[in-house]
């Protein structure tokens, strides 16, 4: 992959092709006039900055459509990070024009295993006072992984044990490694994340049912909104 990085001193991002922001800008445009509704909101809500200062992670699909959500979240003043919920979804040209405007973003069509979950604690690992690091306030989820990549992080900080178990696949095993790095790297940095997160939106069936799992064993760190299910 051929991504063009840059780190947490500049506006940083991990994209396909940067060149692609013109295009991608456009694209964007174009999808605004099909978004009255978000458009609606950054109009009447952006002049109050009801989101100023909030920071806000999202693992959803890195598209042109996503693209007008996030400068909305910006337009009313959150910090935002982002990554793709899925490996193949990336509109890079979207992504690229995201970048370029100076927004951190983490995402390309096409990326490995491990690439996707290093995206996911780029989106998730937001700068702090000095050379420090902090997590979001609040995580808009679509599928559940960053959600649980959060949970499995503080059940290791915490002494679980299941980063050293076996894997029953390729993908497990690469969310282990990478928890395993950050106890390493990143000393009581989940736990750190836990207590400054304030709640989380999902989309998915799926990452629902992660949801109520976690919430009838008691392990739910933050208060969850259904998003299917919330009209």
């Amino acid at each position: 992959m051929n991504a063009v990085v840059k780190n947490l001193q500049d506006a940083d991002y991990k994209v396909r092709d940067i060149s692609l922001a013109e295009f991608g800008r456009k694209r964007i445009r174009m999808a605004e006039e099909e978004m009255p509704g978000l458009m609606s909101i950054r109009a009447k809500y952006a002049p109050l900055q009801p989101l100023k200062g909030v920071r806000l992670s999202g693992s959803l699909h890195m598209t042109k459509e996503t693209a007008v959500l996030i400068e909305t979240l910006v337009a009313l003043g959150a910090s935002v990070r982002w990554a793709s919920c899925n490996i193949f979804s990336t509109q890079d040209d979207a992504a690229s024009a995201i970048a370029a405007a100076g927004i951190p973003v983490f995402a390309w069509k096409g990326e490995t295993l491990e690439e996707y979950w290093d995206c996911t604690l780029d989106m998730l690992t937001h700068p702090g006072p000095g050379n420090s690091l902090s997590g979001p306030e609040l995580i808009v989820d679509d599928g559940g992984d960053a959600t649980l990549l959060i949970h499995k992080g503080v059940e290791m900080e915490d002494g679980d044990t299941w980063v050293d178990s076996p894997s029953g696949n390729h993908e497990e095993q690469v969310i282990k490694n990478l928890l395993k790095r950050t106890k390493t790297e990143r000393p009581g940095f989940w736990k750190k994340v836990a207590a400054d997160w304030r709640g989380v939106s999902e989309e998915t069936t799926t990452g629902v049912h992660r949801l109520y799992q976690m919430m009838e064993a008691g392990k739910l760190l933050v208060p969850a909104i259904n998003v299917n299910d919330s009209v």
